[in-house]
C-alpha cells in the first residue's frame, strides 16, 4: 500500500500548503490594509515549494502504481492492465477522471511556484500578493476535490483483481496521447495566471498598462500550448477514430476552442492597450472570461452532462465545478463593475480604419464567434434540463458561422500588419499591400486554371495567399533590418511582432489545409478482391490478403492493401486487453504533401462473422469492403499547427526592441512608491 499512502500524503500536503498559503496571503493583505508595516513572513512565498513537493509526491506515487500495475488502487485496476505497454501505463495518469484532476493539480502547482519565483523580489507589492492569493485559492480548490470526491488513491475493498480492466482502447492506439492532453492541460491551467493578475489589478485599483504587459506574457505561454494541443488533438482524432475527420464540433472540442478564442482576442487587444491605453475594461473582461471558460470546459468534460468520446464518465463533480465557475464569474465581473470609474481610457480611437480599429474588429469577430459556439454547446443541455427532451446542435450550425468568420480573419491578417497606428495614409497602405494583393489574385487565377472550382474555396485560397504574403513581407523587412544593424538574420524572426507573423503564417497554412480537405474530399466504399485492381479518385487499390496480429497488448486482423502500386497499408480491426474486449477500427493513412489516402476496414464486410460485438475473422477472405477517403492537403493542417507553436515560442523570446535588463524590473518603482511608468500612465488609478 506504499503508493496509496504516499499519494494520499502528497495530496494532503499540497492541499494544506495551498490553504495555508491563501490564509497567509490574506492575512498580509489585511495587515497592509490596516496600515501596519509590511511583514515579509505574510507573503506566502515559502509555501509554494511545499505545494509543489506535495503535488510531485502524489504524481510520482500514481505513476509508480501504474507502471508496477498495483491493482490495489481502484484507479489502477480500472485503467491499467498487465499487458499495457509502458508508454500507455504512464499516460494512464490522465486517462480517467481522478488522474486527470491530479495532473491538473500538478500543472497548477508548477505555475504557482513559477509565479512566486518570478516575483519573489516584489512579494510585498499588493498586486503580487493578490496574484499569489488567487493562485493558492484555485490550487486549494482542485486539491480539495482530490481530498474529497475525486480521490485518485482510493483502494480496492475486497479481493484485489489479478488483471486490471486496462485503458480505453482509443487511449492505447497512438502515442499522441502522451503529448496532446498534457499540452491542453498546460494551456488551460496557465490561464489561471492572467485571471489572478486581473483580480489583483482590480482589487488594488492599479489597472495600468505595465501590469497588462506581464499578463500578456503569461497568456502567450498558455495560448501557445493550447494551440498546439488543439491541433494535436485533431490529429489524434484523425488517426485513431476512423472517421476521416479532424473536428466534429463535439461539446468537449468546443470546450477547448472557447478559451482559445478569448485568449486570441486578448493577445491582440492587449497590444492596443499597451500602445494606446485603450480597451482596459475589454482586456480585463477577456482575462476573466478566458479562465471562466476553462472551468466551464472542465465541468463539461468531468461532470458527465455530455456524451463524448473525449469526456470522462459520470461523476459527482458537476455541482462543485459549476459552483466554482459561478464564483469566478461573479467575483471577476463584479470587480470590473466596481472599478468601472478607474477603467475609463483617457484617450479614444483616433483612426477607426487604423491598426487599433482592425484589432477591435478582430476582437469582435473572435468573441462573437465564441458566443455562437458557447450557445450551440450549451443549448442542448439547457433544453434538456428545461423540457426533459433531447435535442442536438450539429455541425451545420457551427459551420454556417465558422466559414464567414474564417474569411474575415484571413482578410484582417492580411491588412492589419500594413496599417499604421492613429492614422491611415492610403498611398502608404497601397504600397504595402499591392504586392500581397497581386499574389492573392494570381493565386485565384492559378487555382482556376488548375481546375479548382467553387466561389468559397477560391475566395479562401486567395485571401490565404494575401495574408501569407503580407506576413512574409513583414518578416522579410524585419530580417533585412536585423542584418543591416548587424544582429543577424535570426534576430529578425524573434520577438513579439515577428513571432506573431510566424503565427499568422501557421494559421494560413492550417486554413488552406482545412479548406482543401473539406471542400474537395472524395469518399467511397470499395469492394476489393485478391488479384484485382480498383481505381478511385486517381488512385489504385489492390487487396493482397488478411493478416492476424497477436501480441500481449493487441489482437488484430489486418487487411493488407497496396496503394498506387507502391507501399502496402494495413487498416485493421483491433482488440486491446484480450479477446473479450471491444473491437475498434484502426485506420491506415497514406499521407503525403499533396493529400492523404485514408483507409478503413470493417471486418464484418468480408467473409468473417461478428459475435457479441467482437469480430471473429474467417481466413482467407474472398473480398473485403474498404472505406477510402481521399483528402487533399491534409498534412498542411498539422504543419500549420506546428508553425503556430514555433511562432508562439519566437514571440516569447526577447526582441531587438526589448531592453537587456529584466523587463519586470520596470515595476520596481511602484513597489518602492516612486513615480514609475505605470503611475504616470494611469494617474489617479494608482493608490
Amino acid at each position: 500500500m506504499v503508493p496509496a499512502v504516499f499519494g494520499a500524503s502528497g495530496v494532503w500536503l499540497a492541499f494544506v500548503a495551498a490553504v495555508c498559503g491563501a490564509g497567509v496571503c490574506a492575512a498580509g493583505l489585511v495587515r497592509d490594509g490596516r496600515g501596519k508595516p509590511d511583514d515579509a513572513r505574510l507573503d506566502g512565498r515559502l509555501l509554494a515549494p511545499v505545494l509543489l513537493l506535495g503535488a510531485l509526491v502524489a504524481v510520482a506515487a500514481m505513476e509508480y502504481a501504474l507502471i508496477t500495475h498495483d491493482f490495489r488502487l481502484v484507479y489502477v485496476a480500472d485503467d491499467n492492465a498487465r499487458a499495457t505497454p509502458l508508454i500507455y501505463s504512464i499516460t494512464g495518469l490522465w486517462s480517467a477522471l481522478a488522474g486527470s484532476i491530479l495532473l491538473w493539480g500538478l500543472v497548477l502547482s508548477v505555475f504557482t511556484a513559477l509565479v512566486v519565483w518570478r516575483y519573489r523580489r516584489r512579494m510585498r507589492d499588493a498586486v503580487v500578493r493578490w496574484v499569489t492569493l488567487v493562485m493558492y485559492v484555485v490550487t486549494a480548490f482542485f486539491f480539495g476535490m482530490m481530498v474529497g470526491p475525486a480521490n485518485p488513491f482510493d483502494t480496492v475493498s475486497g479481493t484485489v483483481p489479478l488483471h486490471g480492466a486496462g485503458p480505453n482502447a482509443l487511449l492505447q492506439d497512438n502515442p499522441l496521447v502522451a503529448i496532446h492532453p498534457p499540452l491542453l492541460y498546460v494551456g488551460f491551467v496557465g490561464f489561471t495566471v492572467p485571471f489572478a493578475f486581473a483580480i489583483g489589478m482590480l482589487a488594488t485599483g492599479r489597472v495600468g498598462e505595465q501590469w497588462q504587459t506581464e499578463v500578456r506574457r503569461w497568456t502567450l505561454v498558455s495560448w501557445t500550448c493550447l494551440s498546439v494541443g488543439i491541433v494535436l488533438g485533431a490529429w489524434w482524432s484523425y488517426q485513431v477514430l476512423g472517421w476521416g475527420g479532424f473536428w466534429g464540433w463535439d461539446p468537449v472540442e468546443n470546450a477547448a476552442l472557447l478559451p482559445w478564442l478569448c485568449g486570441t482576442a486578448y493577445l491582440h487587444s492587449a497590444l492596443v492597450q499597451e500602445r494606446r491605453g485603450l480597451l482596459r475594461v475589454w482586456n480585463l473582461s477577456l482575462a476573466v472570461a478566458t479562465f471562466a471558460l476553462t472551468i466551464l470546459g472542465t465541468f463539461l468534460t468531468r461532470s458527465g452532462v455530455v456524451f463524448s468520446v473525449h469526456a470522462f464518465s459520470e461523476s459527482d463533480l458537476g455541482p462543485i465545478l459549476i459552483g466554482f465557475f459561478l464564483l469566478v464569474v461573479v467575483s471577476g465581473f463584479g470587480l470590473i463593475a466596481w472599478r468601472g470609474d478607474r477603467l475609463r481610457s483617457p484617450v479614444g480611437v483616433d483612426a477607426p480604419l487604423g491598426r487599433e480599429g482592425a484589432f477591435l474588429v478582430n476582437n469582435l469577430v473572435l468573441v462573437g464567434f465564441a458566443f455562437v459556439v458557447l450557445l450551440g454547446t450549451l443549448f442542448p443541455l439547457l433544453y434538456q434540463a428545461l423540457k426533459n427532451q433531447a435535442v442536438t446542435v450539429g455541425a451545420p450550425y457551427f459551420d454556417t458561422v465558422a466559414v464567414p468568420v474564417g474569411l474575415v480573419l484571413l482578410f484582417l491578417m492580411a491588412v492589419a500588419p500594413a496599417l499604421s497606428w492613429r492614422k491611415v495614409d492610403a498611398g502608404v497602405l497601397w504600397r504595402r499591400l499591392s504586392l500581397p494583393a497581386w499574389v492573392g489574385v494570381l493565386t485565384v487565377v492559378s487555382c482556376v486554371a488548375g481546375g479548382v472550382r467553387g466561389f468559397g474555396p477560391l475566395l479562401a485560397f486567395g485571401l490565404a495567399a494575401f495574408a501569407a504574403s503580407s506576413a512574409l513581407r513583414s518578416l522579410v523587412l524585419a530580417v533585412r533590418a536585423s542584418v543591416r544593424h548587424g544582429t543577424g538574420a535570426w534576430r529578425g524572426l524573434v520577438g513579439r511582432a515577428n513571432g506573431g507573423m510566424v503565427v499568422h503564417l501557421g494559421v494560413v497554412v492550417l486554413a488552406v489545409g482545412i479548406v482543401a480537405a473539406t471542400s474537395f474530399r472524395s469518399q467511397a466504399e470499395l469492394v476489393l478482391r485478391p488479384g484485382r485492381v480498383v481505381h478511385f479518385a486517381g488512385h489504385t487499390f489492390a487487396f493482397e490478403r488478411l493478416r492476424t496480429v497477436n501480441t500481449p497488448q493487441r489482437l488484430a486482423t489486418e487487411a493488407l492493401v497496396r496503394v498506387d502500386g507502391g507501399a502496402t497499408f494495413a487498416p485493421a480491426v483491433s482488440q486491446y486487453g484480450g479477446p473479450s474486449s471491444e473491437a475498434v477500427g484502426t485506420p491506415a493513412i497514406d499521407s503525403g504533401f499533396f493529400g492523404d489516402v485514408y483507409l478503413t476496414w470493417d471486418a464484418t464486410g468480408h467473409t468473417g462473422k461478428s459475435t457479441g460485438g467482437n469480430v471473429v475473422p474467417t481466413l482467407p477472405a474472398t473480398a473485403i469492403a474498404l472505406g477510402v477517403i481521399v483528402e487533399p492537403l491534409m498534412a498542411w493542417m498539422w504543419a500549420g499547427g506546428l508553425l503556430v507553436g514555433l511562432g508562439g515560442l519566437l514571440a516569447l523570446a526577447p526582441g531587438s526592441r526589448r531592453r537587456s535588463k529584466d523587463p519586470a524590473s520596470s515595476l520596481a518603482p511602484l513597489v518602492a512608491g516612486a513615480p514609475g511608468p505605470e503611475r504616470a500612465a494611469v494617474g489617479s488609478d494608482a493608490r
